[in-house]
């Protein structure tokens, strides 16, 4: 008697069990966005320097770090781009995020 597996792919069902984690991570997402509204620059700088903390834990490879300040009549917006060298890091920064 043989038995036959059925390989999932990543366009089945939700009730597939199984997927090939290279259908979900093929390194074309290697960036994490991050935007927030804080009081002032002061406050935006101390919050960039937390997540720039967060992604060097990560990185394996230097991680990009982009970061905007734009003036808004609440506050500072603080917008950063960081890019890891592959999609694993990113997902276990936006993870530890959480």
């Amino acid at each position: 008697m043989t038995h036959s597996i059925n390989k999932c792919s990543a366009n089945e069902t939700a009730a597939c069990c199984c997927v090939d984690v290279g259908t979900i991570m093929d390194n074309t997402d290697c960036t994490a966005s991050w935007s927030q509204l804080c009081d002032d620059r002061q406050q935006a700088e101390a919050r960039l320097n937390q997540l720039t903390d967060k992604a060097r834990q990560v990185e394996s490879e230097p991680c990009i770090i982009n970061s905007r300040f734009n003036e808004e009549a609440d506050g500072v917006r603080l917008d950063i781009d960081f890019t890891f060298s592959c999609q694993a890091e990113t997902m276990i920064f936006q993870l530890g995020l959480r």
